[in-house]
């Protein structure tokens, strides 16, 4: 469990760095920037800790991003909505390395905060359930 915890706490940084960059109100195209790789690294820490959790947790065994977010459906920590908005951000985060591209990348910045949001319920429905079966907040 201790490597869950971890795992969520670094989920949970990664997602404030995300939330705090997104409250640019007219970002550069640096800060544009920037705030896809917070988007990068945020949704591999939480995809990460959705691994650990279903694991440890609901003794379900993942391997891959997709994988792990329609176990997460199975298991009732994202619903469909959010497991469809997933699914559509991992793709997102596939095409990242593509950010070169000015249109993609001005694409991919328009749907940071919808992804950030569906983030920020992910791991709260994780961390919920963990606070539930451990009684650790």
């Amino acid at each position: 469990m201790e490597r869950l915890t971890l795992r969520v706490n670094a989920a949970r940084k990664a997602l404030a760095s995300l939330e705090q960059i997104l409250q640019t109100n007219t970002p550069s195209d640096v800060e544009r920037d920037a705030s896809i790789q917070r988007f990068e690294y945020t949704c591999e820490a939480v995809w990460k800790a959705a691994k650990h959790y279903l694991r440890e947790v609901e003794g379900v065994d993942a391997a891959s991003p997709k994988s792990v977010i329609r176990s997460c459906r199975e298991v009732g920590v994202l619903d469909e909505n959010d497991a469809i908005r997933a699914l559509e951000m991992i793709d997102d985060r596939n095409l990242t390395s593509h950010t070169y591209n000015e249109s993609l990348a001005k694409q991919i910045y328009g749907r940071l905060n919808m992804h950030a949001r569906v983030l920020r319920r992910w791991l709260e429905h994780m961390e919920e359930r963990i606070w539930r079966q451990t009684g650790d907040r």
